[in-house]
């Protein structure tokens, strides 16, 4: 019987990747990975063993199957296509950078409103295209994921018309709180709060490390 891998584990899961192609040795413990990433050694362990089973005792993993194991549940191997809707400069940054790849989404086009910025080609050839052709694109091209990097006022319109479109994962890049069916899987990433959060931490070691006086 197959484990349930969890969400939150699949949240993980890249993250242990991206350390483990940097490392240089065969094997490698969960312990070393749980010490170097700040995690629990039982949480690391448990997320390990629901993709690749039980390390060696004394020993740990091999680092080269884990890592596999890892790309497998990712499907990084199935590739998925993506668009996304705002051409701004957080759009245009995503659309120009080229290491979803890495991780199996390609990102292939972005979507706008302004004709200033319609037809605007990257240097990587991918292309922002007018916001009343996204379904035709969609449907041409079997898009799955949707990026939202519009202002936050049209950022509902812009999920329906991603829906209407077939698209049934959303990553949300504003604030706003999206209404949606229960057949489309939403990921938020408040930037703001996430920047936030990494000042609140960076202030409270500050205030352990300061030197009494």
């Amino acid at each position: 019987m197959s484990l349930i891998i969890t969400k939150a584990t699949l949240g993980r899961l890249p993250v242990y990747l991206d350390f483990l192609k940097k490392q240089n040795t065969e094997y490698i413990s969960s312990t070393q990975i749980a010490r170097a990433l700040e995690l629990g050694e039982v949480l690391v362990r448990k997320d390990l063993n629901s993709v690749c089973g039980l390390g060696k005792p004394k020993v740990g993993y091999d680092r080269e199957k884990l890592i596999e194991s890892i790309l497998n549940t990712l499907g990084v191997d199935k590739n998925i296509s993506a668009v996304i809707a705002g051409a701004g400069k957080l759009g245009s940054a995503l659309l120009g950078y080229n290491g979803f790849s890495e991780y199996g989404v390609d990102i292939k086009a972005a979507f706008d409103n302004d004709p200033k910025k319609i037809n605007h080609t990257f240097a990587n050839g991918k292309r922002i295209y007018s916001m009343d052709s996204l379904k035709e694109y969609c449907e041409q091209n079997d898009i799955r994921i949707g990026i939202i990097a519009v202002p936050q006022s049209e950022a509902q319109a812009v999920c329906d018309k991603m829906i209407e479109c077939n698209i049934r994962a959303i990553w949300n890049l504003t604030t706003y709180s999206l209404v949606i069916p229960d057949n489309v899987i939403v990921k938020n990433e408040n930037l703001a709060l996430s920047l936030s959060f990494l000042k609140t931490c960076m202030l409270r070691n500050e205030g352990t490390t300061r030197p009494v006086r």
